[in-house]
C-alpha cells in the first residue's frame, strides 16, 4: 500500500438508523484495498459497537481510521457523560442502557467486551462529564 489512508466521520447520536453507517463505508474501502474478510470483519464489529455505544450513550460523536502498512487504528470519541467505572462497564452483560433502547434490541451489555475481543489493542479515557475516546488497533502483519 505504501501511503497512509485517513478516513473521518461524525457519528449522528440522533438516528439510530444512521448507526453503524461508517462502519459500512470503511468495510467496503477495505474491500476495495484488497484486505482479507476477516480484518474487514474485526474492523467492522470494532466500529459497529463502538457507533451504537456514542448514540446510545453520548448523543453521537466522531470516529477517524487510520491504515497504514502495519495496522489499522480507529479513534472513537465523544463529548457524553464518561464512563465511571471502565473495567465494571467491560464486564459482559453490564449495561447503563435505559429500558426503551433495551426494548430496539440494543443494551446487552457486549459493546465494549466485542470491541476488545475484536481488536489487537484498546484503550479507553473516559473523564466524568467530559467524555469518552477509545483507541483500537487492528494489525495487519
Amino acid at each position: 500500500m505504501g501511503e497512509v489512508l485517513k478516513f473521518h466521520f461524525d457519528v449522528d447520536g440522533e438516528n439510530f438508523s444512521s448507526a453503524g453507517e461508517a462502519s459500512v463505508v470503511v468495510k467496503k474501502k477495505l474491500r476495495q484495498l484488497g484486505f482479507s474478510p476477516d480484518i474487514m470483519r474485526r474492523v467492522s464489529i470494532a466500529m459497529y459497537e463502538g457507533e451504537i455505544n456514542m448514540v446510545i450513550h453520548a448523543d453521537g460523536g466522531t470516529a477517524d481510521v487510520t491504515v497504514d502498512d502495519n495496522e489499522i487504528t480507529i479513534v472513537l470519541k465523544d463529548r457524553g457523560p464518561g464512563i465511571p467505572d471502565v473495567s465494571l462497564a467491560m464486564q459482559e452483560g453490564y449495561s447503563t442502557a435505559c429500558d426503551n433502547i433495551r426494548s430496539l434490541g440494543f443494551g446487552a451489555g457486549m459493546g465494549l467486551p466485542n470491541m476488545k475481543k475484536y481488536t489487537d489493542f484498546m484503550q479507553i479515557d473516559s473523564e466524568v462529564g467530559v467524555g469518552t475516546t477509545v483507541t483500537m488497533k487492528i494489525k495487519l502483519n
